[in-house]
């Protein structure tokens, strides 16, 4: 593999010096950019495009062709890991994803196991032949969805407002769902561990409807099994540490737990102040995060103002990595994304004096 020529994103990762503040965005290669959306129609259908190793390969550079990024993701999505498992993912048109055979019974909860990763073979061809195009440009991130958050699709059969499935499921037999999620644990450790083989330099573990449980079940039924993963996976390759990033939206209440876990660093929703969130955490984890994607909808003026403020309140040093607090909205316009992208460069020198 090609030597980094821009390695800032993963010494903030590990809170050593930088001369800025690296930058990415999480959901970069997607709907808000027209170059995405060609390719997506010459792919037929997301899985397909998912599936392609050449076009997977095209919608993750597209995004670094536009704005000056500090970091690629791989081109994927969190449902491949059930979709291995044998649950049958398929997108209805504007509904999002959806299983053919959600698990709802105990019979096929007993049943459920830990996929053949050669089904994922695709995933992986695809972070090796990005690692190639990117030419030693940026890192490149792999990532998962957490054990909690890919058993809510897995159980709700497809997205869900209320959780009603899963959190039945959650009190009324948390033993089935804890099956659910230890299995889930043991694939994901899995996958991302052959994601770093391929030649991921950074992962990420996504628990979007972390948010959504209590105090004691975030702790039971999602934390628990996210420090499972963190223990089992590879920390080093190619001479170097592979960082990890935890993002749990919705996470702000239990930062201090989720900094004792063993990942380099926590992901942060729009919702905390960064700043204090550093406070918080001390010196055990680095941050990301976390300008609201909705600022992008506002002037080139605000859009800075609102760098400028996050920037501050994180302060001087490093072990900060900018991002969204969640993924970029469809509608927002990619010239107000490059906005974002420079100015974080441009404020960010101050810091690291």
């Amino acid at each position: 593999m090609t030597a980094l020529k821009n390695d800032t994103f993963l010494r903030a990762l590990l809170k050593q010096p930088v001369e800025y503040t690296p930058i990415w965005m999480m959901r970069q290669a997607g709907r808000y950019l027209p170059e995405y959306k060609a390719t997506r129609a010459r792919a037929g259908s997301f899985l397909d495009l998912c599936k392609n190793t050449e076009l997977a390969t095209e919608v993750t550079i597209q995004p670094l062709e536009r704005f000056d990024l500090d970091a690629a993701i791989l081109f994927s999505d969190i449902l491949t890991v059930p979709d291995a498992m044998g649950l049958g993912l398929y997108f209805a048109e504007g509904e999002g994803p959806k299983f053919e055979r959600a698990l709802q019974h105990e019979a096929d909860i007993a049943k459920l196991q830990v996929p053949d990763m050669e089904k994922l073979q695709y995933v992986f061809d695809a972070v090796t032949s990005i690692r190639k195009a990117l030419d030693g440009r940026v890192p490149l991130i792999g990532f998962s969805g957490s054990p909690f958050t890919l058993a809510c699709y897995m159980v709700e059969g497809g997205s869900s407002k209320e959780f009603r499935t899963i959190k039945t499921m959650m009190y009324s037999r948390p033993d089935l769902l804890h099956k659910i999620l230890d299995t889930n644990a043991q694939a994901v450790t899995a996958y991302l561990n052959a994601q770093i083989d391929a030649g991921a330099q950074a992962v990420q573990i996504f628990d979007t409807w972390g948010g959504v449980l209590s105090d004691a079940a975030f702790k039971e039924f999602s934390l628990k099994y996210i420090r499972q993963i963190v223990a089992g996976l590879k920390r080093e390759s190619e001479g170097r540490r592979v960082p990890v990033i935890v993002f749990a939206k919705g996470g702000g209440l239990w930062l201090e737990s989720m900094a004792e876990i063993g990942a380099d660093a926590l992901g942060l929703d729009w919702t905390c102040n960064i700043g204090e969130a550093r406070r918080r955490v001390g010196e055990q984890v680095a941050l990301q995060g976390n300008f609201d994607p909705f600022a992008l909808f506002g002037t080139p003026e605000s859009i800075r103002t609102e760098v400028a403020r996050i920037l501050a309140d994180y302060g001087n040093g490093s072990g900060h990595v900018f991002n969204l607090g969640h993924g970029i909205n469809q509608h927002t316009n990619p010239e107000h994304a490059k906005i974002l992208v420079d100015t974080v460069h441009e404020l960010s020198h101050q810091y690291h004096a």
